[in-house]
């Protein structure tokens, strides 16, 4: 009887000790495995809203930011630049915004939220290259008429100040105006709208 009360304990003890070694040989394998399923930080820092410091953006100038690995153009667009978005519809694909290529906040005129502060996506919606800037009117090489905007080298594409395709262009939409908010004056936050929602 004694043989057996101490073989009992015995078993129990390695019973215990087998299943605490398993348990921990199993915590051991599964934790990388749910690791390695979550993102990286490389994945979140590519995908995560981005803080743009704009108070030191000059008129009639742009600054270029990454978000989500694409790049994001922000203009400060002069009086001069706006005038001249209203004076050429009539050339445009879409000026009246039937595409939304942008959030409704900025489903007006100027397609953005402070009429002087442009945010775009800096990749053409033909194929995906990246325009330059011809931000003055009359730049060199565009022609008298050129009211100013984005050129698209690879093929053609024209767009206005405001990121808006000219009739003739092989891109069939307007450029896209990211979701985006003020945090202040000079501040704002890419990828996340004024609803405070994340794209």
């Amino acid at each position: 009887m004694a043989n057996q009360d101490v073989d009992q304990s015995k078993r129990r003890f390695l019973i215990a000790a087998t299943t605490a070694v398993g348990g921990v040989a199993t915590a051991a394998v599964a934790v990388p495995f749910v690791l390695s399923m979550l993102p990286s930080e490389r994945a979140k820092a590519a995908g995560a809203p981005v803080e743009v410091d704009i108070g030191k953006v000059e008129a009639g100038s742009m600054i270029v930011v990454e978000w989500r690995s694409k790049p994001v153009w922000i203009i400060n667009r002069t009086q001069a630049m706006l005038d001249q978005l209203t004076k050429i519809d009539d050339k445009l694909t879409d000026p009246k915004l039937d595409v939304p290529q942008q959030p409704d906040y900025a489903r007006n005129a100027t397609r953005s939220i402070k009429p002087g502060l442009m945010v775009l996506v800096g990749i053409c919606t033909h194929l995906g290259c990246s325009p330059t800037s011809k931000l003055q009117s009359g730049e060199e090489g565009m022609g008298s008429d050129w009211p100013g905007g984005f050129f698209c080298p690879c093929h053609g594409s024209r767009f206005d100040l405001a990121g808006r395709v000219f009739k003739g262009s092989p891109a069939p939409i307007n450029l896209q105006v990211p979701p985006y908010k003020y945090l202040s004056d000079s501040r704002l936050l890419i990828g996340v709208g004024q609803d405070g929602k994340e794209a």
